[in-house]
């Protein structure tokens, strides 16, 4: 199954400058648990963004034209090298950045989206348009003393 996992503000946005725009504990924490033990594929530039490079217990994997080599991760020059190189029951999250998201968008099963109640007054990066997909799964939560704005866990399919 091919995932695409983010977290985005009400316009869209999810980063500025190569940096998320939101720290939400619980939003690192369910991309964790998602993630842990599949494949994560990702762009140079997010690959970078990382602040301790590949992370741990997942097959890390890097779609990049400019370089054949990253520490603890796989290159690939292209989605379809990429996919041949995987499993047929393979859980596969792409993590961003925002040309992927664009990119393989048809591509993708199921999204899996931290939908936060908020419109950063600075972004640069953006998730491309979902609105046709279908809802199937939302958990809200509130503001509280670790998350200064609200948001939602939500599963969307085709």
């Amino acid at each position: 199954m091919i995932n695409m996992i983010a977290a985005v503000a009400r316009n869209r946005a999810i980063g500025f400058e190569n940096k998320l725009i939101y720290w939400l504990p619980n939003d690192l924490k369910r991309f964790k648990a998602l993630t842990t033990g599949h494949t994560i594929v990702m762009g140079r530039k997010t690959f970078e963004s990382l602040p301790k490079g590949a992370l741990p217990n997942r097959r890390n994997c890097v779609l990049t034209r400019s370089l054949n080599e990253l520490p603890g991760c796989e290159c690939f020059n292209d989605w379809d090298s990429f996919i041949k190189s995987c499993k047929a029951d393979e859980d596969i999250y792409i993590i961003g950045g925002a040309s992927l998201y664009r990119d393989l968008l048809n591509k993708a099963d199921r999204l899996c989206l931290t939908e936060v109640d908020d419109t950063p007054a600075q972004a640069d990066t953006f998730f491309p348009d979902y609105s046709e997909w279908k809802e199937i799964w939302r958990e809200e939560h509130p503001i509280d003393e670790r998350h200064a704005q609200a948001y939602s866990f939500v599963d969307y399919v085709k």
